[in-house]
């Protein structure tokens, strides 16, 4: 959807979507090389650590991941964006706002662009998930293209500055 939407202004960009359902950091770090050298991006955007986050991995461990991922990227000449993830509440108030500050720190330390989490406002409605209470199904598919539409035209405007 996002794709058609670029298509339709015309925009000269190419979306590649490397997700893989169930994706850990750690996963991704054993595929990053490969996907960077077979797309040879510009611009690179992680949105990874939910899986991390709801299956409890140490805070300190998801933090190298996305250390290593955004480095790693960055490394190849591309510009990186770090999507907030936000978790259920379910393992504690002092893991999930450890887990939450992760992104900031990773940010400040590499100079990514920080792009705010995607399911904020979808993630209340009860209409717009699936019965995980975790995905989106397909009426907020919509909400979704707009809203990462919204925010990679602001992140590509900045990072061309």
């Amino acid at each position: 959807m996002l794709q058609n939407k670029y298509n339709q202004e015309n925009a000269s960009i190419q979306i590649v979507n490397t997700a893989i359902s169930g994706q850990t950091t750690d996963n991704a770090l054993l595929k990053i090389d490969t996907w960077l050298a077979t797309h040879q991006p510009t611009h690179v955007l992680i949105e990874l650590g939910g899986n991390d986050g709801i299956r409890g991995f140490p805070i300190s461990l998801i933090k190298k991941h996305l250390m290593d991922l955004v480095t790693q990227s960055q490394k190849s000449g591309a510009k990186v964006a770090l999507m907030q993830i936000e978790i259920p509440p379910n393992l504690g108030p002092r893991y999930t706002g450890m887990f939450k500050k992760n992104y900031q720190q990773v940010v400040d330390k590499t100079g990514a662009y920080l792009m705010p989490y995607f399911m904020t406002k979808i993630a209340i409605d009860k209409r717009l998930m699936l019965d995980d209470n975790l995905h989106p199904n397909a009426k907020a598919q919509p909400m979704i293209k707009d809203f990462m539409h919204k925010e990679i035209s602001l992140w590509l405007s900045t990072s061309s500055q």
